[in-house]
């Protein structure tokens, strides 16, 4: 079987945009273009377990930049020498040059070079991710020092919650017809009577 050059490109929401990375796979020239939209934190990916399942021996991986594998940087590594070492496929990062394993430059210099620019790159990519969860937290924490509710808006309670709440106490309506004449969820009216 020939040798393939395949294309990996991922965002990690649906309503981002996939086309520069599209468009940098094109240009290099990959054979087939493998996308995911989904986040990077691990390799549970549908069109990378497709990629994986299809590449091997003598086949170039290329992707935009070392973030579009992932975020984790274990996970990266591992990736990366499967892929390289394990599978005997080369890998090309288009944002970096000196990691494209199909240049051996002097064979042990290269491949040193190449190992350590990908673990320091994926080093940063996962404390970034890291130091994002932490800003995330930390802003969830102030908003809600604040008095921010977070979720949907509770329900008001109908005017009729006092008669319906005595009916039910009073053993005269079940939970779920007390629930049905409030227009609400059972769960909801559990909330309410814990509520007080």
């Amino acid at each position: 079987m020939a040798e393939m050059t395949y294309g990996y490109a991922r965002v990690s929401t649906s309503d981002q945009n996939l086309d520069r990375q599209l468009d940098a796979l094109a240009a290099f020239g990959v054979d087939e273009v493998f996308a995911d939209k989904a986040s990077g934190r691990d390799f549970e990916r549908p069109e990378w377990r497709r990629l994986m399942g299809r590449i091997c021996a003598g086949d170039v991986l290329v992707v935009k930049s070392i973030d579009r594998l992932g975020r984790s940087y274990d996970e990266v590594i591992d990736q990366w020498r499967a892929i390289t070492k394990e599978r005997g496929a080369a890998v090309v990062v288009l944002d970096m040059p000196l990691l494209d394993t199909r240049r051996r430059r002097d064979d042990v210099t290269g491949a040193l070079i190449a190992d350590i620019v990908l673990q320091l790159l994926s080093y940063v990519a996962q404390v970034e991710r890291e130091s994002i969860h932490q800003r995330q937290a930390e802003g969830i924490a102030a908003a809600k020092a604040r008095g921010v509710r977070f979720g949907r808006p509770r329900k008001p309670r109908p005017a009729c919650y006092e008669d319906v709440r005595s009916k039910y106490l009073g053993g005269q309506l079940t939970r779920s017809a007390a629930a049905s004449r409030l227009g609400v969820c059972p769960s909801t009216f559990d909330r309410w009577l814990k509520e007080g």
